[in-house]
């Protein structure tokens, strides 16, 4: 009888399958050093969409981290757990919509669903920021984000979870599933209004 592989194994394991996981080429997604003392094991990866030379995204941005902990923390539901943040700058008319906190919200859920990526213990915040420059800052004028931060306990596959972890930070960003390739006139919100 063969022993089940041990814990170093299993981690090592999902984190492949998530390095090998291809993403839609507006979204540049790399490995980040991990958060310390969430857990024995743990990925993070970062995503932007559609950087620049320097890296950096005006359209939005995004954080995947895989934890993995053999003695299944209290909440967890498991011994696995992803913690998402996606965030994007938004035009100030739709950052005032009373139901984008929840649009948002259910855009996660939707991206797992039609990955069918099963999931438990979901929980999160989904942040909406209105802003105003004054003084020095005046000439920027008005600003919108939305933030969602989440986690869930993670079941079967790892891939399904940060394909819809993507899909995500390019739906916050104003890139609709299947947009690849196609012009964005400007950031939803490079500049202030």
């Amino acid at each position: 009888m063969t022993a089940p592989p041990d814990a170093g194994t299993l981690f090592e394991n999902a984190a492949a399958e998530l390095r090998e996981t291809a993403f839609r080429d507006d979204i540049t997604v790399h490995e980040i050093p991990t958060p310390t003392g969430l857990a024995p094991f743990a990925l993070a990866l970062a995503a932007d969409v559609r950087p620049d030379d320097d890296g950096d995204s005006v359209y939005g941005t995004g954080r995947f981290v895989l934890l993995h902990d053999p003695d299944e923390p209290a909440g967890w539901g498991g011994s696995w757990r992803i913690v998402i943040f996606a965030q994007a700058p938004l035009e100030t008319e739709i950052g005032t919509d009373p139901l984008l906190a929840d649009v948002t919200w259910s855009w996660l859920v939707d991206a797992l669903d039609s990955r069918e990526a099963r999931y438990g213990a979901a929980s999160g915040t989904s942040t909406k920021t209105l802003s105003k420059g004054f003084g020095g800052l005046a000439l920027e004028g008005d600003g919108a984000q939305i933030e969602l931060r989440a986690s869930w306990t993670p079941q079967g596959p790892f891939r399904p979870h940060v394909e819809a972890w993507a899909e995500l930070v390019g739906m916050l960003a104003g890139l609709p599933p299947g947009s690849e390739g196609i012009a964005v006139l400007g950031a939803r919100k490079a500049v202030r209004d």
